[in-house]
């Protein structure tokens, strides 16, 4: 009788060594996964930049001026808020014509007249690498579609308002602020080395309303750019906490669609509750003065893109110099930005 060949198996030692391999392995292979997942979600989100700025400059060729970030007049004692912001205003130039022959200007965005074209999602307007990027909010009643890119408003002077007793002068340092008509010339400092627009986050919190100009009253008079927002008069006291920060496409507030240079690329600005909030003394529509710290901020590791006058797009690393990242938001302060 032949006997048959014994088998052998895996001996318990053996088997665990092969999954402990494994395990690492997939340790290794994991990182290396989501780092691609990270570069293909940062190469589409600047992809989105360049097609706002290609907008940008095909606006400008048929209006000879940069678009204002809202419109806000002083009729019969009271401001008067024309909202529509500048995402709205460039749609006929994103391939939006059909979204853009939606809205009824005449009307806010909430009114019942609007609120198809308030409610759509621009996947354009939303960074892949926000998880809040593909989720709308709503608002009274009224569904509406966020932004993952904010206009550049201002360094912390954003308005000067519209109430003839309140109303200051001096005109915003930014390309863009209420009743705005810049034209590319007027970027003086080159539009190479001036920033347009830079990431935000949808949903972010911030701090409103705030007491307006109670401490607050001269334009050139701005924080130091690693200030400790608790310390700065204007928010003292008496702000009401949002969370709806940049999810309102429509909306022209630099809370919604705009951005500050305030303090750098993913400051964490701190309140006394301990939240990382964006700051907008008064709003814009009440026609006073605004001061506003609203951050630029991205889910991408170390910094944002941002969108330059010429239609270039870059990336900015956290530790830019606070003076730097002011300067290149300013459109003919004559700063020094080596380095950028």
């Amino acid at each position: 009788m032949v006997s048959s060949p014994s088998r052998r198996a895996f001996t318990l030692v053996e088997l665990l060594v092969v999954i402990a391999i494994i395990g690492v392995l997939v340790g290794l292979l994991l990182p290396a996964i989501q780092q691609a997942r990270e570069a293909a979600r940062r190469s589409q989100c600047a992809s989105n930049m360049r097609q706002l700025g290609f907008a940008l400059h095909n606006y400008i060729e048929a209006f000879n001026v940069l678009p204002p970030s809202s419109v806000v007049t002083y009729q019969g004692g009271a401001p008067v808020f024309g909202g529509w912001s500048i995402h709205a205003r460039l749609m006929p130039y994103l391939d939006g014509v059909q979204h853009y022959d939606r809205i009824n200007f005449d009307h806010s965005y909430d009114h019942a007249s609007n609120t198809t074209a308030s409610a759509v999602l621009i996947g354009l307007f939303g960074c892949p690498s926000d998880p809040k990027s593909s989720q709308k909010t709503t608002h009274f009643g009224v569904e509406l579609g966020g932004v993952n890119y904010g206009w550049t408003m201002g360094d912390w002077y954003v308005f000067g308002g519209v109430n003839p007793s309140t109303m200051l002068s001096q005109k915003p340092r930014s390309a863009f602020f209420p009743n705005s008509s810049v034209r590319l010339a007027g970027m003086i400092d080159g539009s190479s080395k001036t920033m347009v627009a830079g990431e935000v986050l949808m949903q972010q919190k911030y701090n409103r309303d705030c007491g307006g100009l109670s401490s607050v009253t001269d334009p050139a008079s701005i924080p130091t750019t690693n200030a400790d927002p608790s310390t700065i008069g204007e928010y003292s006291s008496g702000c009401t906490l949002k969370t709806s920060g940049h999810t309102e496409w429509v909306d022209g507030h630099v809370h919604q669609t705009g951005m500050t240079t305030a303090w750098p690329p993913n400051f964490v600005t701190v309140d006394g509750s301990d939240n990382d909030v964006d700051l907008s003394g008064s709003r814009e529509k009440d026609g006073e003065p605004t001061f506003a710290g609203v951050n630029a901020r991205s889910y991408h590791p170390g910094g944002v893109h941002v969108l330059l006058g010429d239609g270039a797009v870059k990336f900015v690393g956290d530790s830019i110099d606070g003076t730097v990242w002011r300067g290149i938001g300013t459109i003919a302060g004559n700063e020094i930005t080596n380095g950028f």
